[in-house]
């Protein structure tokens, strides 16, 4: 994932087809909405959260990272600022951490940010609710 020291391998011309869904997905998710790892992979019914993780951290570069989150709404570690940007430029719900929490970043307030994949921040799903396109990854 984008801070990850880790170098993504070198991309060819073509996503593995798996990354292709996923990041399909992600730039589905409306801004100010949120899906966590977990949600990708249940609505994509293949793979787990980790291998959603791992897509994410090798190609999420390409795709709206930070729409991709843990199930409990904490920042990606080491990508907190940018993240934090993409959230407040969206208007994505934020709960704001409480004075005993390390560092005071806010979590992401998952009842009110999280997106089902089939409607919009308005709640109109614009069309046929299916999130992808058409490989735009490639």
């Amino acid at each position: 994932m984008p801070g990850d020291a880790e170098e993504p391998p070198a991309q060819s011309a073509e996503l593995p087809a798996y990354a292709e869904r996923v990041l399909d997905v992600a730039d589905a998710i409306p801004p100010g909405r949120v899906m966590t790892y977990g949600d990708v992979a249940e609505w994509l019914d293949e793979g787990g959260p980790r291998q959603v993780g791992r897509v994410m951290a090798l190609y999420g570069g390409a795709a709206p990272w930070w729409r991709v989150v843990r199930a409990d709404g904490t920042l990606l570690p080491g990508a907190e600022p940018r993240a934090l940007a993409h959230y407040r430029e969206e208007g994505t719900p934020l709960r704001q951490a409480g004075p005993a929490s390390e560092g005071h970043v806010p979590r992401i307030d998952m009842r009110r940010a999280r997106w089902d994949g089939v409607s919009d921040a308005d709640g109109d799903d614009g069309g046929d609710g299916a999130p992808g396109g058409a490989g735009t990854h490639t």
